[in-house]
């Protein structure tokens, strides 16, 4: 390669190939840089204001030339080494055209990430060669490396053999045993977004999810935009600027706060040099990590898989990607790498199969149904603490993590109210603002179990600052399943944790908090009262003679008490005031 990379565009044709003569300065085994070559780079610099950097690998031989701005420094599209445990086998060597040699934060996010053998940095003035600093990798401190920075140094006073074995010494120390730690460093990640007019930080939550799925999140990008940028989601301009932050803060991925296309996600991969997600993959990917159940895992992969069908085309990166990484756990590469056909064949057969699972599913529910044993849903935010509310009232050891998600699986337990009426209660997964369409479509048939619900439990994190907009997240998602009828309690969890009591919930509510029990008592109360109202108690005698009576009773009506003497089945129930008619009806009563 011996043409000019970087920022060419209108520089003349004459001065981009007098500057490829610099492929044909080689430097000595033994130099670091040539004098001739600092020199040259220096005029240009001087001529056209512009950073020019190098890349010089350990044979001496120029492996690339590029032109930057004047602030940044220019990375080349080459194939480096990055092994964990060595140096990629380049230096870069580039100029500062404001005359300040020191080398720059994103210098030295650029020499760690990329894991150059050196990152040298030269001042220049009038065209002239101001100050050398060469960086060097140096050893973990807290898991990071640290950087060592020498210089400033004159050009004719340039130590070539102490900064060659510099490097050498470097690449042993990196082989010494370190590789272990490096391996265990989290995926260090940027979020970005675009301001909005919600009273909401929706990128204090993109950080939460990151956390969840394991990633370290070193830095964030509010993008002040009315409107969304087709080719890039934020605009060429602030996506150079997430370059350069980067570097500096060796990303290894950055999370956008929406949904991308297929062309923004390639554009921005192109243009950050870095892995590209989405809010809605990082979900999927926190799904994939935590489904337990054989359905779970069904349900995920499918939301995955219709969500990345249409997106291949900005796959490229992801694909590529050896060892996994958020945002490829799931499906798995292979599946990814396969054409659409196949894609669309799998898709098929996970649908097929949740077919299968969801007839099950309803046969479960028509046996519940006859027990006719009152179903009580848990739903909310998640991390409001339905899981935990659900122990404390049942006894039972479900999963409970201060995390989003830490619950995906439906989980139904039987608890008795305080009436010593028997109920069933289920636990559901967690709603989210900006929950992936093909996820709630995934996970619709296990949704469905709030539609059948006797009572909903509307569980709320009353410490959060944003309790009232995430209500409203849950209650579209419940509009859209269809319960609009059923009875709510709104029950503001957490109230231990608040300074004053919580005084200003709506609708049928209660405060609780399901870690220490307060408010427990009420929660069963009123779930009582709801029941009842819906209901009647009523005591029944049905003769043998008219036994088959009972079938209609157990499909209509809560039975408390049976009891059996001579004159007939004895029972006590909770029945609706219209199938009361139809027993006394079938009974002969009416």
């Amino acid at each position: 390669m011996t043409k000019i990379n970087g920022n060419i565009g209108g520089i003349r044709q004459s001065v981009l190939s007098k500057m490829e003569g610099m492929y044909d300065m080689h430097c000595h085994s033994s130099e670091f840089i040539s004098a001739e070559l600092v020199e040259t780079m220096c005029e240009y610099t001087g001529l056209l204001g512009h950073e020019i950097s190098v890349y010089i690998g350990r044979d001496g031989r120029i492996k690339d030339v590029s032109i930057g701005d004047a602030n940044t420094v220019s990375m080349p599209n080459m194939r480096l080494v990055r092994n964990i445990d060595r140096l990629c086998g380049v230096r870069c060597i580039h100029t500062h055209p404001n005359g300040d040699g020191r080398p720059s934060g994103v210098d030295l996010g650029t020499l760690r990430s990329m894991r150059l053998d050196c990152m040298a940095s030269i001042g220049v003035r009038d065209g002239k060669p101001a100050g050398i600093y060469c960086a060097f990798l140096g050893e973990l401190v807290e898991s990071e490396r640290s950087v060592t920075v020498y210089g400033p140094y004159g050009l004719s006073r340039l130590p070539h053999s102490l900064l060659v074995n510099e490097i050498y010494n470097v690449d042993d120390m990196l082989k010494s045993g370190t590789k272990e730690v490096v391996q265990a460093r989290k995926e260090r990640a940027i979020l970005v977004g675009i301001e909005n007019s919600e009273d909401y930080d929706t990128l204090d939550e993109l950080a939460e999810l990151a956390a969840t799925a394991g990633a370290e999140v070193v830095g964030r990008s509010c993008q002040r935009k009315r409107s969304v940028d087709n080719a890039t989601y934020i605009g060429s301009g602030k996506a150079d600027e997430l370059k350069l932050m980067g570097s500096e803060l060796e990303a290894d991925l950055f999370i956008f706060d929406d949904e991308l296309s297929a062309i923004q996600i390639k554009n921005l991969e192109n243009i950050l040099g870095a892995f590209v997600i989405d809010r809605t993959t990082l979900i999927l990917d926190i799904f994939a990590s935590r489904a337990q159940s054989k359905e779970g895992r069904l349900q995920v992969e499918l939301a995955q898989l219709k969500y990345r069908l249409p997106r291949l085309l900005g796959q490229g990166r992801s694909m590529s990607r050896l060892g996994g990484g958020i945002g490829t756990r799931g499906p798995g590469e292979k599946k990814l790498e396969i054409d659409r056909r196949r894609i669309s064949r799998r898709i098929f057969e996970l649908e097929q199969e949740l077919g299968e699972i969801e007839k099950q599913r309803s046969l479960r529910r028509e046996r519940r149904n006859a027990n006719t044993i009152p179903l009580v849903s848990l739903v909310g935010y998640t991390n409001a603490g339905k899981s935990t509310l659900l122990n404390a009232l049942s006894g039972s050891s479900v999963l409970a993590e201060d995390m989003l998600f830490a619950t995906l699986d439906t989980v139904v337990r039987q608890i008795q109210l305080n009436d010593k009426t028997s109920v069933l209660l289920s636990d559901t997964v967690g709603f989210i603002n900006k929950l992936p369409h093909e996820l709630v479509k995934a996970f619709r048939s296990t949704l469905e179990e709030v539609a059948q619900a006797d009572v909903i439990l509307h569980v709320v994190d009353c410490t959060s600052d944003y309790y009232e907009t995430q209500m409203k997240v849950v209650e579209d998602v419940l509009a859209s399943l269809g319960v609009s009828h059923t009875p709510v309690i709104n029950v503001y969890n957490k109230c231990d944790r608040l300074e004053e009591p919580f005084a200003y919930g709506k609708g049928d509510f209660v405060c609780t908090s399901a870690l220490n029990g307060a408010g427990l008592d009420n929660l069963l109360a009123k779930i009582s009262e709801i029941l009842q109202n819906r209901k009647v108690s009523v005591e029944l005698v049905v003769p043998y003679s008219k036994y088959d009576t009972m079938n209609l009773i157990r499909s209509e009506a809560v039975i408390i008490t049976e009891e059996h003497d001579e004159s007939g089945t004895k029972i006590t129930a909770l029945v609706d005031k219209e199938s009361l008619w139809k027993i006394k009806k079938a009974l002969g009563d009416a």
